[in-house]
């Protein structure tokens, strides 16, 4: 019976770094290597020509070192064509967000001689101190120190080589110790990026999560709404067709009797459909479901030729939410004996003890089948379950010695206090 029941890469460069040109925020979370999402709160992405940021002051910084070196050009044309290779170092870095260890190695390979054999402050190691950090910062860590340590073996040599003098060895090897330094800057840069991608993942996770259960919720109330109405249509049509020409009367009750329903349905799914709209949209034309409207709904089936005894024995009034998920527990209940049990009594009953509300809905029909797959897989059954279990209870279904089905739901009188979305979400 079918009950409704980062690694780096070869070149240092993150494959997912937060410079993709994708923002993944609208496509979900992505694995712990992969693109992370820029903040909601930020209005707009990377400003264009940013990447040009490094390069122009780079040269910026140069202009004055190559204007010198141009100056004693006759004296000293060694030292120009170095300080003209550091300087066509500075637009080598366009490439650091793709191939950061690449770059890293050839700016330095660039900017090396000019340190070695110039005087002065050493402009030339600029372009390798944006390499240095942004190398470090996208991950190519051992591409940034083992190009520190060819420069500070290197440099020296070249500086006395080219001048003779071992004095010159002291520039070469003090911008050295400066690069290092760089790489802590570079290190709290890549700090600063993996804390704002786990406040991303975080924060995704969180909107997932009270989507999900937005999500859950609304496909319970629709599902409610609409399988119990559309049941109950569907039972009074076969008995106004049954009846239109022996009892007409009948026939006619039938029909009023689906015109009040479908009408209450309607007025259900647009209070959903109102809330989905969101803030602006259209408020429920109708309050949710209580207890109050428990005999109303058996009264409707009563009509349909079911016999139902409801008991009920509470000393304290339960709070909206237990009193909408105790109706739909009923509600579904109902529909699944109408539609499945071939019962012809239920009973209801609904008491209050020990901190506990307890619903039990027991009814004469054919029971659950004996493979009792629709115990976890109906929608039915499954809605009712989480209503429970949301709210703290616990839910059984149970077949009685003497026969038929029972539903059984336990729900405690101060449910434990959930988060909403909005909670979940900040």
């Amino acid at each position: 019976m079918p009950w409704n029941t980062p690694a780096d890469n070869g070149s240092g460069a993150r494959p997912g770094s937060i410079d993709s040109a994708a923002n993944p925020w609208q496509h979900g979370v992505s694995g712990d290597t992969g693109s992370w999402p820029r903040p909601p709160w930020s209005g707009r992405g990377r400003p264009r020509g940013s990447r040009w940021f490094a390069v122009i002051v780079a040269v910026l910084f140069q202009v004055p070192g190559v204007l010198i070196a141009a100056r004693d050009a006759h004296a000293d044309p060694v030292a120009l064509g170095f300080t003209l290779l550091a300087f066509a170092a500075s637009f080598v870095l366009l490439a650091s967000r793709s191939h950061p260890g690449a770059t890293v190695v050839v700016v330095a390979a660039l900017c090396a001689p000019a340190i070695a054999v110039t005087v002065g402050p050493p402009f030339s190691a600029v372009p390798l101190a944006f390499a240095v950090v942004s190398a470090v910062v996208r991950g190519a860590r051992a591409w940034a120190w083992w190009t520190l340590a060819g420069v500070a073996l290197a440099g020296p040599a070249a500086a006395y080589l080219l001048r003779g003098d071992p004095a010159a060895m002291i520039r070469p090897l003090i911008v050295a110790l400066v690069m290092c330094l760089l790489v802590g800057v570079g290190e709290a840069l890549r700090n600063r990026r993996e804390r704002y991608r786990e406040v991303a993942r975080t924060i995704a996770a969180r909107r997932e999560s009270a989507a999900e259960a937005e999500r859950l919720r609304i496909a319970r109330e629709l599902h409610d709404v609409l399988a119990h109405s559309l049941s109950q249509i569907s039972v009074q049509a076969g008995v106004g067709l049954h009846l239109f020409d022996t009892r007409p009367e009948k026939a006619r009750e039938s029909l009023e009797a689906i015109k009040t329903t479908s009408g209450q349905a309607l007025e259900e799914v647009r209070g959903v459909l109102g809330f989905l709209r969101g803030p602006e949209g259209h408020a429920a034309r109708s309050p949710e479901p209580d207890l109050a409207r428990i005999p109303v709904l058996v009264e409707t089936y009563r009509k349909a030729g079911l016999n139902i005894v409801y008991e009920t024995d509470l000393a304290s009034t339960p709070s909206a939410a237990t009193q909408l998920a105790l109706y739909r527990i009923v509600q579904e209940s109902l529909t699944n004996v109408g539609r499945h049990a071939q019962a012809t009594s239920v009973t209801i009953r609904l008491s209050e003890g020990d901190g506990w509300y307890v619903l039990s809905v027991q009814d004469d029909g054919r029971g659950l089948p004996a493979d009792a797959v629709s115990r976890t897989t109906g929608r039915g059954m499954l809605g009712m379950r989480e209503r429970a279990e949301l709210l703290g209870g616990r839910f059984e279904v149970r077949t009685p010695d003497g026969g038929g089905l029972s539903v059984e739901a336990h729900i405690p009188a101060t449910p434990p206090s959930m988060p909403t979305p909005v909670q979940e979400a900040s």
